[in-house]
């Protein structure tokens, strides 16, 4: 459940990211999933505080979260046949239609877990509706994409961090007899 008036600054990357307690590296918490829409609302060093669009928050390494554009972009020109949201509209409501189909005949006992997660696996959908403002992930483009009920815009590309650079984010250390 998403928080009322919640917007995002950020998203998760792709392949979710380690989240911790506090900006220390020996106080792990439950690891964020994959493209969550997050709001950072502190950074020191190279952590980041984040706080979650279901209300949670945790520490990360802020230097790999993906920044969410403040202004979606605006429709401008006739709606042409790349920009037209009902092609994937259409790819996104098949893969829910398949998804559901795999929860119910789950939940009927028709399957169990490891078929469920086969007949399941590499299934990617997201969709935010917010009146006439409509976000999709698109994963054949390994993007999301803006849209207001007219044409599609690219509005975050899916993309590894530039650098792994295989060590925890920068411990942020006070003067000695400062909070």
């Amino acid at each position: 459940m998403t928080t009322p008036g919640f917007r995002p600054t950020h998203v998760v990357p792709q392949q979710g990211m380690p989240a911790w307690e506090a900006p220390d590296p020996a106080r792990p918490t439950v690891p964020l999933d994959p493209l969550l829409p997050v709001r950072l609302v502190e950074r020191r060093g190279d952590w980041g505080h984040v706080l979650c669009s279901n209300g949670w928050s945790a520490w990360v390494d802020g230097r790999y979260l993906v920044a969410v554009p403040q202004d979606p972009p605006l429709s401008a020109g006739p709606l042409t046949t790349a920009a037209d949201p009902r092609p994937l509209l259409g790819r996104t409501e098949q893969a829910l239609a398949r998804y559901r189909a795999a929860v119910e005949e789950l939940a009927a006992g028709g399957l169990d877990g490891e078929t469920f997660r086969r007949r399941t696996q590499g299934l990617r959908i997201g969709v935010v509706v917010d009146g006439e403002s409509m976000w999709l992930y698109d994963p054949a483009q390994a993007r999301w994409a803006y849209g207001d009920g007219t044409r599609l815009s690219t509005y975050a590309a899916d993309a590894p961090p530039a650098a792994d650079l295989g060590h925890a984010p920068t411990r942020v250390v006070t003067p000695e007899g400062e909070p």
